[in-house]
């Protein structure tokens, strides 16, 4: 089998206006970077276009450290459905630079079923990332400095709630100290970083309907508190101008292109563990405009990426999807079936129905939602029949269609199956009103005992008393009816990443609570998780590298 990278380069691309002409995107109106890419306006978004389409939502069981291939599925039911005739779009996220060097080495899909250019995608692309960090940091620059210049008149802020930004795994940025060295290097003062996918910025990129909205959200960011105890906001700096004028490329969607020439918007990229795990609401609803179906995917499992999708992008941005299709892999079902790590590429019938009782829990969630699932098997070249089989006569008992994705393999071909399925599912039986797991108006407590309970299995919800005093200080000065973000590991439905299956009856500690007023969500950070992923001892970066001009490792 031949490494993701060699299927891009030998795949044909087509100029960028030719993938904006199939999309039926006014040639004139894009903005190429270079030959394969291109920036689009948001202002081509149509309402009643995207009243019309069917938006498609791509999950999965709670994943391995490898995935589970929701990128690949994604990509793969995209060609699947124009192999049978039916104008599909996809809306995926941009890569972190941070996983590209560290666990995954790529994020554009895999084998046959790939978002193409890969090598510029999963780098710089068109600088979006890089926009957000710059715009992260210079809030960072411009608060120092402001605190600094005015500290003689008695200015300060008791409490900074601002971190800065950057788009690389670095462990040693967690936590810092900076100003030191005397007077003229500014203040010595705590910091810190969070990596750039949980940067506010990057939130309010992914939510905003379009510039004037980025605007209002920027100056609405909660920077600290005075030592009055007044809240202290980017609009009271004065530069929510200077830093809107950092991203007035970047709000704008990206045009791509499928290893089978399918369009693709590729927009934003915050992290499901640490974020809201979702594309933009402008990426998504562009799909939504030029393709009679749209496909989008939302990170890690169904109890992070979905539940975000549902609570907090789809409320926000006022569309649902038609369908979800949850995605399943053997090796995911044997390590939630008590199999060993090391042993789950191995056949093991009896860890693969323990598994189900994870497949089974994110099935009834999305039910819990109004939605109508379908169970995709994505396959891996080690599976076997008897195996598939298991899967297959289990969802038939639970009454879940069920279709098998070859797309890694066989590109589109592959994955004919699970688009038919798909069209006939959303014709037949599409999902119901959909159904929140908590009500706006509810206090910020309650919202996140919902998310535990009703999605997570959770028996009880702790939470420590830095969080408890942050969400009376936020109840207090009005930010109740924003939706919530539960920032907890990818690996269980609890916050302990080794409770594989479908644990409940536990207790679920909220440590702290982050307040993100531009986005207009409430992070609440739960268990030991770390909005600054560290790297592996052997991180995807040594197998990266250039020769002949041309780079290699990013599979």
């Amino acid at each position: 089998m031949k490494s993701d990278i060699e299927i891009a380069r030998e795949a044909t691309l087509l100029p960028i206006d030719q993938i904006a002409r199939k999309a039926g995107i006014p040639v004139e109106s894009i903005e190429p970077y270079g030959h394969y890419i291109a920036k689009v306006p948001y202002t081509l978004i149509d309402e009643k276009e995207v009243s019309r389409s069917k938006l498609i939502l791509v999950t999965a069981i709670t994943p391995t450290k490898a995935g589970i291939g929701k990128t690949t599925v994604s990509v793969g039911l995209a060609l699947g459905l124009n192999r049978i005739g039916k104008k599909a779009v996809l809306a995926l996220r941009e890569p972190s630079l941070g996983p590209c060097f560290g666990m995954k080495g790529g994020a554009a899909g895999g084998g046959y079923a790939q978002v193409l250019p890969m090598d510029k995608i999963n780098l710089h692309f068109t600088g979006d990332f890089h926009a957000i960090t710059s715009a992260n940091n210079m809030i960072s620059a411009l608060l120092d400095n402001y605190i600094y210049q005015h500290r003689a008149e008695g200015f300060g802020l008791k409490q900074i709630l601002w971190k800065r930004a950057l788009d690389v795994n670095d462990r040693q940025l967690r936590q810092i100290v900076t100003g030191l060295g005397g007077a003229g290097n500014g203040l010595p003062q705590e910091s810190g970083f969070d990596i750039t996918p949980a940067s506010e910025i990057m939130a309010i990129l992914c939510l905003s309907s379009d510039i004037d909205d980025l605007r209002r959200r920027i100056d609405n960011i909660l920077l600290g508190y005075t030592l009055s105890g007044e809240p202290f906001h980017v609009r009271d700096l004065g530069v929510g101008g200077a830093v809107t004028s950092l991203l007035v490329d970047a709000i704008k969607p990206n045009l791509v292109q499928t290893t089978e020439n399918t369009p693709a918007f590729i927009h934003g990229g915050p992290f499901a563990n640490i974020a809201h795990g979702c594309n933009s609401i402008l990426a998504t609803k562009m799909a939504m405009t030029f393709g009679d179906y749209a496909i989008t995917e939302a990170g890690f499992g169904a109890d992070l990426g979905a539940e975000k999708f549902l609570d907090i992008k789809c409320r926000k941005a006022g569309i649902q999807p038609a369908l979800t299709v949850l995605v399943a892999t053997l090796q995911g079902l044997k390590m939630h079936g008590g199999v060993a790590e090391s042993e789950i590429r191995e056949p093991n019938a009896e860890g693969v129905v323990k598994g189900f009782a994870n497949l089974d829990r994110h099935i009834a969630n999305l039910q819990a939602f109004g939605q109508s699932v379908v169970v995709c098997f994505n396959r891996y070249a080690q599976d076997t029949e008897e195996e598939i089989e298991l899967v297959r006569r289990h969802c038939a008992q639970m009454g879940v269609p069920f279709a098998l994705n070859e797309a890694f393999l066989k590109g589109g071909e592959g994955a004919e199956e699970l688009a038919r399925l798909v069209v006939e599912t959303i014709e037949n039986e599409p999902s119901g009103e959909l159904r929140y797991a908590y009500a706006r108006s509810s206090d910020i407590k309650s919202k996140i005992e919902a998310v535990a309970r009703k999605v997570y299995g959770a028996s009880s919800i702790k939470f420590s008393s830095t969080a408890s005093k942050k969400i009376k200080m936020l109840e207090e000065a009005g930010y109740s009816a924003l939706e919530v973000c539960i920032a907890k590991t990818q690996y269980s439905f609890s916050q302990n990443p080794k409770a594989y299956g479908a644990p409940e009856g536990f207790e679920f500690d909220i440590r702290d609570i982050v307040i993100n007023a531009g986005a207009e969500i409430i992070v609440a950070i739960a268990g030991d998780i770390i909005r600054m992923p560290g790297l592996p001892k052997s991180p995807q970066a040594l197998r990266i590298g250039v020769e002949n001009g041309e780079i290699f490792g990013l599979s």
